[in-house]
């Protein structure tokens, strides 16, 4: 059985200085590794890559289950360890569960990663 991701707080900001700024502490290196975990599979990225190019901002999950040829319940784990992430913002309305990116988690991974990319 896979090891579970340990949780991190989503709320707070990606965790650290620039990789290339100085040597990382283990906390820092630990946090920024669960995120980028969290990237590590392409059914999430393909998720994230809809998510950000879905009319309106916000997709169904069961729209999501037949954009990326999933069962629902395989999209709901990739979603759930995505929002575990702080990478996708999740909010139900009656019997749907609607699911968007959250861009500025992703802009603050590339800061970390390069801070010269994308200026």
């Amino acid at each position: 059985m896979p090891k579970a991701l340990p949780v991190i707080d989503v709320n707070a900001p990606i965790c650290c200085d620039p990789v290339s700024a100085a040597p990382m502490s283990d906390a820092d290196a630990l946090e920024l590794a669960l995120r980028l975990k969290a990237l590590a599979d392409p059914a999430r990225i393909k998720l994230l890559s809809v998510l950000l190019t879905a009319d309106g901002g916000e997709v169904c999950t069961c729209d999501l289950a037949a954009g990326v040829d999933l069962a629902e319940s395989t999209v709901s784990h990739h979603l759930g360890q995505l929002r575990k992430a702080g990478m996708v913002a999740s909010e139900r309305r009656g019997m749907n569960v609607f699911h968007r990116a959250r861009a500025e988690s992703l802009q603050a991974l590339r800061v970390v990663l390069d801070p010269d990319c994308c200026r």
